[in-house]
């Protein structure tokens, strides 16, 4: 299923970005050999996320350096690659976001107090040099939150809260309204999971029972006025 998965979201990326086909492949196949033997906490390869965190980029009409970005965001700090090598590989542009995203990666508050969500978000803000670093972070926390369920409950209520709290915030300031919405969603799943399922269950109902009235009653007649 994960296979089937991740190669749909290769399909879809690389359907999307055509004329920038050659070095998206290049890109993937890059990451196949650096997090090779890479595993996730849920048993499958590494891989498949940074090419998940490009699906999502994609699904927001971000451009294609960030589409690479996306898929080599974890390389340098995971692997033995380097920002020379990236920029060798791929380009000054996408050697600029990688390199941000790595930095924020990286970077340790030296007191509880300098740690809280908003002078996380300053930071964020802060210190990147181009936007698309705080979507591309975005994305990944989405991609993050959705695999969730393979971490352990005090792990998942972690990443959950400091979700709701930066990075929820931060998508909504840029914007990105479908982000921003999946992440309380989930935020939601992890926190208060009985009422997440009565709010999940009701919209399915009102959904099911919306889409029977349209069939059995508006969209006939619709046809009807228009023939």
């Amino acid at each position: 299923m994960k296979t089937l998965q991740n190669q749909k979201h290769i399909e879809d990326v690389l359907n999307k970005y055509k004329e920038h086909e050659d070095v998206l492949l290049k890109a993937i196949d890059f990451i196949h050999q650096k997090h090779k033997n890479q595993l996730r906490k849920s048993g499958e390869p590494y891989v498949n996320h940074p090419i998940a965190v490009a699906n999502i980029l994609a699904s927001i009409d971000m451009d294609h350096y960030s589409i690479l970005a996306g898929l080599l965001h974890d390389v340098v700090e995971d692997t033995d690659a380097t920002i020379d090598e990236i920029q060798k590989e791929f380009g000054e542009q996408v050697a600029i976001l990688v390199d941000g995203l790595t930095k924020i990666d990286k970077y340790t508050f030296s007191s509880k107090e300098q740690a809280k969500a908003e002078n996380y978000r300053k930071m964020l803000f802060a210190m990147s040099r181009d936007v698309r670093v705080i979507v591309i972070k975005l994305a990944d926390r989405l991609h993050n939150m959705r695999t969730l369920e393979y971490l352990p409950r005090r792990k998942q209520l972690e990443i959950a809260n400091e979700t709701i709290g930066i990075y929820a915030p931060i998508a909504h300031r840029l914007g990105v309204w479908s982000i921003k919405k999946e992440l309380e969603d989930l935020y939601l799943k992890y926190t208060h999971p009985e009422e997440y399922e009565k709010i999940k269950s009701f919209v399915q109902s009102v959904s099911a029972q919306s889409e029977l009235y349209l069939k059995k009653y508006f969209i006939p007649k619709l046809i009807e006025a228009i023939n």
